[in-house]
Formats: structure tokens, sequence, C-alpha cells
């Protein structure tokens, strides 16, 4: 069974029922369809550390959910590392839209002079990509930085083919335009002439060993998150590991989860690219009244504290809140299981 690559040592963990006590379902709308959904469910819970976040993707199963849930506990239950710094550059995400929408979308990110557009979405052409990135390429002007998103989406030679027909807009780096670390690998040695770099994302955080890709030399750059990484002790260890450069993004967070990534990131001692930690601009609605969105292309380095009324207004319904709760309650059973079993190994 894959398990959080660090999870926090069993006498840490909160009991479940401390855990259920503190949380509250939220689902919160979305400015712009994203990830084929219109609102963000996710469980907030409350620690002695201050707000946390358990909110695996709903298609993930309970095994991909417990390094989610180890990160939550990690956030809310254990100190973060002291940060090196107060603010984070972050760039701008831009969803699968039509050309028309680029200008509204990209708004909500006053400053940020990088912007990640998500390409190879499925359903659309190469034709689509091209015309979104052109836009964006537009609206940033000859200075800004473009990175793509494929979230694995090509084939080697789809990847090749969309990357010489976009290198035109000038590439920061491509992030996971093969699924497997194997196309990775040949993905890199294909375009490594054109000084475009690979960064590889679900190939760390959906993998059970996620140095795999830096052992095979099948990215320039690594993309983590705090959350599916088993919390922000575990990723640092992983960062420390790999040896790569690092772009710290969110799992299209709240902004209790944003605050776990920008924590994150405050620890890394190089961080040499602007990280995708604004995406609460892409929510309509958020659990406190000082949301982390970008102000003049940064975050800052805080923990937002939650506003009970507006955690109130975007409760889920009863049935949502159900199924979280019971998935919730089969992770920690995992979790513990895990934890006991650590604990004799280490015995």
């Amino acid at each position: 069974m894959a398990t959080p690559h660090h999870a926090p040592p069993a006498h840490t963990l909160p009991t479940l029922a401390d855990l259920l006590g503190s949380a509250s379902v939220v689902s919160l709308p979305l400015h712009t369809r994203f990830r084929g959904v219109d609102a963000r469910e996710a469980v907030i819970l409350r620690g002695p550390e201050g707000a946390t976040e358990f909110s695996p993707f709903v298609e993930y199963d309970d095994v991909e959910a417990l390094a989610w849930l180890a990160g939550a506990i990690d956030f809310g239950w254990t100190t973060p590392p002291p940060p090196l710094r107060d603010r984070i550059a972050v760039n701008a995400t831009l969803p699968a839209v039509g050309p028309s929408e680029v200008a509204a979308v990209l708004d909500r990110y006053p400053g940020c002079r990088t912007i990640k557009v998500k390409v190879a979405e499925r359903g659309q052409t190469l034709d689509d990509d091209i015309a979104r990135v052109r836009e964006a390429r537009a609206y940033l002007g000859t200075s800004g930085r473009i990175r793509l998103d494929a979230n694995g989406g090509w084939n080697v030679d789809e990847a090749e083919h969309a990357i010489h027909a976009l290198a035109e807009f000038d590439l920061e780096y491509v992030e996971q335009p093969c699924a497997s670390v194997d196309d990775l690998w040949e993905i890199r040695q294909r375009v490594k002439y054109m000084g475009i770099p690979v960064a590889a994302d679900e190939s760390v955080r959906k993998v059970e060993d996620p140095l795999e890709v830096a052992r095979r030399g099948a990215a320039d750059v690594l993309v983590i998150k705090a959350q599916p990484l088993g919390g922000i002790h575990s990723a640092l260890d992983i960062v420390e590991r790999a040896g790569l450069p690092v772009v710290v993004s969110s799992a299209l967070d709240t902004s209790i989860g944003i605050a776990m990534g920008a924590h994150l990131a405050a620890s890394i001692p190089n961080l040499e690219y602007d990280c995708g930690l604004a995406t609460a601009a892409l929510l309509a609605a958020d659990v406190t009244a000082e949301p982390l969105v970008p102000v003049d292309g940064s975050i800052a380095v805080t923990r937002p504290v939650l506003d009970e009324s507006l955690v109130q207004k975007s409760l889920a319904t009863a049935e949502r809140d159900a199924w979280w709760r019971d998935r919730l309650s089969r992770v920690y059973g995992l979790l513990t299981e895990f934890s006991d079993t650590k604990g004799r190994h280490c015995a």
C-alpha cells in the first residue's frame, strides 16, 4: 500500500473524534470550471497550530488520500519550520478557456508576471491550446514568463509536436507533458536541444517513490505540493534528497491549504521559480475574510484566520458532509495502521 512519505509520529496524531469534532465540510464555487468541476469541496479542520485542510480530489481512492490527511495533520498539529521569507512570488493559473476569456481570468492575478497555461484538455485540440497560449503571451507582453501544464495528457509524439508548435511563445518550462516517468525521460531527450525544461508534477506526488523521476534524469524541475506529499516536513525531505529546483504549487485549495503551501515555499532555501500558490483567485468564495490572493504578484506567508460566518455560508449539503466524514474516518484508519507499523519497525 502507498503511504505518506513521512507521516507525523504516532504520538502526535489527534484522535478521530478530535478530527471529526473540529471538521467543517465546505463547497466553494469556482469562477471558471477547472479540472472538470464547478465547485471545490474540502474538509476544514481546527488544530492547535491553527486551521488546516483535508481535500484530496474526490476521484482519489483512500490509499492516495492517505498522504493528504497526513499533510493536514502535520500543518494543524505540528509547528512549521521557521520561514526564510515572508512573501512568495506566484504565477497566474489559466484554465483551458477560450481566447476571449483569457484576459478576464488573468485580471484576477494582479502583478503576476508568470502564467501557467493548462493545455491538453480532454475534448480540445492543439489549435485550442495555441490560441490560448497566444492570447496569454499577448496579455503579458514580451517580458513575462509562460509555463505549460499538460497534466500528462500527451503521448511522447504528441508532446514533441505540441512543444514545437508552442515554442514560439517563449516557454519557461512544460509541466508533466506525458504521464509516465519513461515517457518524461524520452520527451526530455527530444526537446533538450530547444532549451525548454521539463517539469514533473504527478510523477512526484502520485507515485510510490517520489524521487524516481529525479534519479532517472526525467525532469529538470520538480513541482511539489504540501498536502499530497504528506505535509511540509515530508515535502522538505523530498526537496533535499531530490537536488533539483522546485516549484511549490497548490491543489486548488482554500486559502487554508494555500497557507500550507506558502509555509513550505518559505522554508526552501533556494526558490528559483514563481510558485503556483495563487489558485485561491479561482475561487468565488473562501473560508477567510482575508484570502491568500496575489498582491503585486506575491502572497504573504501567514496563517489565515477562519471566518466562521463564511464557513457557515459555504457548508456542503448533508449528503456531501456525510460522504466526507466517512472518507476521513476510513483514511484515518489507514493512517493509524501505517503509523503503528512504522512504530513497530522503529522499535
